[in-house]
């Protein structure tokens, strides 16, 4: 099993480039199934993750085709998939797939809408809290969708195809946005969707699937409007950069010191992430090529920060932060609002030095003059790049394990962070 090996203490300066968003790359390969025609989507990041939805989308009799290098791409340059669900031969997603990641299990609302029905295993994924799927399953059923769970598996069916209506979320959801988003497009009538998500990958998703012919309009606003259509056809769209990548990364300059372009990176994407940045006293230039982070020579300063759905703070760029906060002049607290379970890190850092301590969903980090490198394990996605940004500025040598959970996330992570003069290494085996 592979790991990471860091030696802290090197600034970063240079150029990182952002790669395109997994959190919209995974729901746009899936609304490929929607339409018998080729989607072909530009900035696609080579991850685990889309390694895996691939094979998910094969099961279904899906023929993707990554499209070889171009004269003048860059190395970190994102993929090009061709994805034709010309011919659906399976309407069943199989345990064994969809319970290596959540997001597989959305292939139920393409499947429902098109094939009027579908047959998905309950998923697996991140062992960060329940988050259950039975909002998903609400917003199917109100568009008509007959559903039954049995042996594990969700077994839906619309005999007559899905009809358009009213869905209100009790909370917001973005897994239940993609879903109710992706089944309305081709339900006969119109539908309504309350309280629906406002992340910039719901956006990318409507528009993409504005270009397939679809009638959305209202993404990025808790209410979008659907009108139901017959048929989607093909299209190309470009995946939007990852803003959960562009914030890590910020927070790793802001950890270490120096000075980094963050190529490609959209400020309007994390402008909460930044402010929180800017208020612990690091200088964030957003500029014609994406944003200048830089640190030089000042102390981090203590922030208080509670996660909420976009605009707000991301409880992606969580860890991120609490890691960035052990080195802050004072005392800084984080509340996480949207997921239980998601302070495994915590004991993680600990191994740093850091002081860190749990009330409920609040955490107080007292920040430390330094830390110290030790042998750490990932927990999650999130958590594991945390234990990066601590290693980055922690003296001596940092050896982090079940770096799997990296590599479902994050582009290279290592390549980007040595070439801005980081000292770290895979270790494979």
């Amino acid at each position: 099993m592979d790991r990471i090996r860091i030696i802290g203490g090197n600034k970063l300066h240079g150029t990182i480039p952002i790669s395109g968003a997994k959190n919209a790359a995974l729901p746009l390969m899936i609304a490929a199934l929607l339409t018998d025609e080729t989607l072909i989507l530009d900035n696609v990041p080579r991850l685990a993750d889309v390694a895996l939805l691939q094979r998910i989308l094969g099961n279904h009799g899906v023929d993707i085709m990554a499209a070889g290098k171009r004269p003048g791409d860059h190395e970190y340059q994102g993929q090009t998939l061709h994805i034709s669900a010309k011919n659906i031969i399976d309407t069943t997603a199989p345990y064994e797939l969809v319970s290596k990641m959540r997001a597989s299990f959305w292939v139920v609302a393409p499947l429902l809408a098109r094939m009027h029905e579908a047959k998905v295993s309950l998923p697996g994924g991140c062992a960060i809290g329940t988050r259950p799927v039975d909002l998903l399953i609400m917003a199917l059923e109100k568009l008509g969708a007959e559903i039954s769970i049995d042996g594990g598996y969700v077994i839906a069916k619309a005999p007559g195809g899905l009809k358009g209506a009213t869905i209100e979320f009790p909370k917001v959801t973005v897994s239940g946005t993609h879903v109710a988003l992706m089944a309305a497009t081709l339900a006969k009538g119109s539908t309504i969707i309350s309280n629906a998500a406002c992340e910039p990958e719901i956006t990318d998703v409507a528009d993409c699937l504005n270009k397939m012919g679809a009638r959305i309009t209202g993404a990025g606003t808790p209410r979008i409007l659907i009108e139901g259509v017959d048929k989607l056809h093909g299209a190309r769209h470009t995946v939007l950069p990852d803003r959960i990548e562009t914030g890590t990364y910020a927070m790793a300059v802001a950890m270490t010191g120096g000075e980094v372009q963050l190529s490609g990176a959209r400020p309007e994407l994390l402008q909460a992430a930044l402010d929180v940045l800017s208020q612990a006293g690091v200088s964030i230039t957003p500029n014609n090529d994406g944003i200048k982070v830089a640190r030089n020579g000042a102390g981090i300063s203590p922030v208080t920060v509670t996660t909420a759905p976009f605009p707000g703070f991301p409880t992606d760029l969580q860890a991120q932060l609490m890691a960035l906060m052990t080195r802050a002049k004072g005392a800084s607290h984080i509340t996480e609002t949207i997921f239980e379970n998601r302070f495994m890190h915590v004991q993680e850092l600990a191994r740093f030095g850091a002081k860190i301590a749990l009330d409920g969903e609040t955490a107080t980090i007292d920040g430390v003059a330094k830390l110290r490198g030790a042998p750490v394990m990932a927990t999650d996605l999130r958590a594991s790049v945390s234990l990066v940004i601590a290693a980055l500025a922690a003296e001596g040598e940092t050896m982090v394990n079940r770096i799997y959970h990296l590599d479902r996330g994050f582009e290279r992570l290592e390549e980007k962070l040595s070439a801005c003069g980081a000292t770290i290494e895979r270790i494979s085996g």
